[in-house]
């Protein structure tokens, strides 16, 4: 739970809201959202007793990825490469005059899509 609390504070710039127990599961839950409150926050769920995390291949996923906009692309992928992220896809333009994109991975191998729009 630390460690991904600080990927998505430190290196997406989210703030944590609250974290807490359920002791009913076993687990900790923790909110974050944008430093401005204004997008919808993001839930992580950490169940003790689950001894593997198991990332589905990329063709396999049910559920594909998150995303989040970014100010600077340039910015944000140096930082992220320093911090030796996983870097799926480096930023391209989703069209001739469409947004500049790019795809990570958290600590858990969950895949995030980053937005750039001018």
């Amino acid at each position: 739970m630390d460690r991904s609390i600080g990927f998505y504070t430190k290196l997406i710039g989210l703030s944590l809201l609250s974290r807490r127990e359920i002791p009913q599961n076993n687990a900790e839950i923790a909110f974050l959202q944008d430093s401005e409150g204004k997008g919808a926050k993001l839930e992580l769920t950490f169940y003790r007793k689950q001894e593997k995390f198991i990332q589905a291949d990329y063709e396999d996923r049910l559920f594909d990825h998150i995303a989040f906009e970014v100010k600077n692309m340039e910015q944000t992928i140096s930082k992220l490469r320093k911090e030796k992220v996983t870097i799926t896809d480096e930023p391209f333009k989703l069209g001739s005059s469409g947004p500049l994109i790019a795809f990570i991975e958290d600590p858990d191998g969950t895949l995030i899509e980053l937005i750039e729009t001018k």
